[in-house]
């Protein structure tokens, strides 16, 4: 019988989650601490500049521009350099695609795993409590073919089944709080390119090109 299949999947399938949020755990704070000191080189590189793109912008003083273009060892250098050339060779035409192009470059690197701790965030509880159902089914299963085990037998299989929930949650609760973490660490990087793009828009129409 059908009923029958699922118990028998239910005596293996539970370990075997558990097993795999184990998996997942470790996958997620590997990349957890990838994403971690890759932003902040990247943050810190960008903290520092921001304050001379802010002068910058009020100044608009070309010097200072072309020299924060030699800073191309971060994000927003590479950027005011990519944006002189095209303003030297096209003028302000076509200036903010180069930028949104820059964006749609540097966008999906700058949130390279964000989407698999997004993933397990969302879905590790559901697999932790398909663990703890599947336990508890076992545990009960186990009462009906052995009736002599008792209550105390139950009782130790449902609190067993029920560490998966707590792997489930304590899988998905640093996934969510590093996923909006570095989501607004993203998020502030991407709006120096956009200072960067109001700089060079700004020398452009500056110099009337």
């Amino acid at each position: 019988m059908l009923t029958e299949k699922i118990f028998a999947f239910a005596q293996i399938a539970d370990q075997a989650i558990l097993w795999l949020l184990i998996s997942l755990s470790i996958l997620s704070i590997g990349f957890i601490l990838e994403r971690f000191f890759t932003l902040r080189k990247i943050s810190s590189e960008s903290d520092k500049i921001r304050y001379k793109l802010k002068l910058a912008i009020s100044s608009q003083s070309i010097q200072e521009v072309e020299d924060l273009a030699k800073e191309i060892t971060t994000l927003e250098g590479r950027a005011v350099n990519y944006g002189l050339k095209h303003i030297k060779e096209s003028g302000s035409r076509g200036l903010e695609e180069v930028f949104n192009s820059m964006v749609l470059i540097e966008k999906p690197e700058l949130e390279k795993h964000l989407g698999f701790l997004a993933t397990i965030g969302s879905n590790a509880p559901y697999i932790g409590l398909l663990g703890t159902v599947l336990g508890i089914m076992k545990a009960f299963n186990d009462l009906a073919q052995n009736t002599e085990a008792g209550q105390q037998t139950v009782m130790a299989g449902i609190s067993l089944a029920l560490v998966a929930t707590a792997a489930g949650l304590f899988v998905a609760i640093p996934a969510v709080m590093s996923y909006n973490y570095f989501l607004k660490k993203v998020k502030s990087i991407l709006l120096n390119l956009d200072l960067v793009k109001e700089l060079c828009l700004a020398l452009a129409k500056k110099r009337g090109l």
